[in-house]
Formats: C-alpha cells, sequence, structure tokens
C-alpha cells in the first residue's frame, strides 16, 4: 500500500487537504479527521479513474524531499484500493478482542465485516 504526502490547512470548521504529488486532487472537511476521511476517498477515486483512462499514477515522493509551507501540516495518505472482491482471511481473536468488536460493530449498526474494514481503514488513515 503506498502512503502520499498531503497538506493540511485550514481552521476549526474548515480544513483543506491537497497532494503535492498529484494537483487538483484536493478534500475537505469540518474537522481535520473528516478532511482526512475525505482525502483518502479523493486518493482512491483518483487511483480509479487514472487506471481506467490507462494512466499511470506517480508515485509518493519522499516526506524528507518535501517544504511544508508556513500554516499546513505534512500527513500522510493511503491509498486503499477497493476491489470489491472479497477474500477470506480466518483468523482466531482473544475472546475479549472479539467482544468488543461484535458490541462495537452492533452499536454503529455495521456488521462485523464492515466494522473491522471500517476500523483497518481509519487507523491507515491516521498512519497506525
Amino acid at each position: 500500500m503506498d502512503r502520499y504526502p498531503a497538506l493540511i490547512d485550514g481552521e476549526k470548521g474548515a480544513y483543506g487537504v491537497t497532494f503535492p504529488d498529484l494537483p487538483g486532487i484536493v478534500a475537505m472537511g469540518n474537522t481535520v479527521d473528516e478532511a482526512l476521511v475525505n482525502a483518502e476517498e479523493a486518493l482512491r477515486d483518483y487511483a480509479i479513474e487514472a487506471e481506467k483512462d490507462g494512466e499511470k499514477i506517480s508515485l509518493p515522493s519522499a516526506f524528507e524531499q518535501l517544504e511544508v509551507p508556513r500554516g499546513n501540516t505534512l500527513v500522510s495518505v493511503p491509498l486503499i484500493r477497493v476491489t470489491g472482491r472479497n477474500v477470506r482471511a480466518h483468523m482466531t481473536l482473544d475472546e475479549g478482542v472479539a467482544a468488543f468488536i461484535d458490541g462495537e460493530s452492533r452499536r454503529r449498526g455495521m456488521t462485523r465485516k464492515a466494522y473491522v474494514e471500517w476500523i483497518v481503514k481509519r487507523i491507515a488513515q491516521v498512519g497506525g
């Protein structure tokens, strides 16, 4: 999975994310978290469309090579390619972890599968 450098700027209630390697790909959000979620979706949508058009997606720059404008924060945004094809991933979890997953998925009105996919994406977005 590639992680693309991105710049966050803005203020409370209005944040923007841009990608130095991908001019024109931007995202917005009322919170930093929302802006990052939207940035991941914008990056994925860009990759899907570029590949449909037969274009190559540029590789991400090294973070050390980028200049960060004053007032911006440098972050990384993962390119998570959602294919729509399922794969079986058999795993054994600690009973307490499984109970937590089940409780959280019910609380959020999600299936266990949807919750695990969602949480993995969230962790990836914050650089976990």
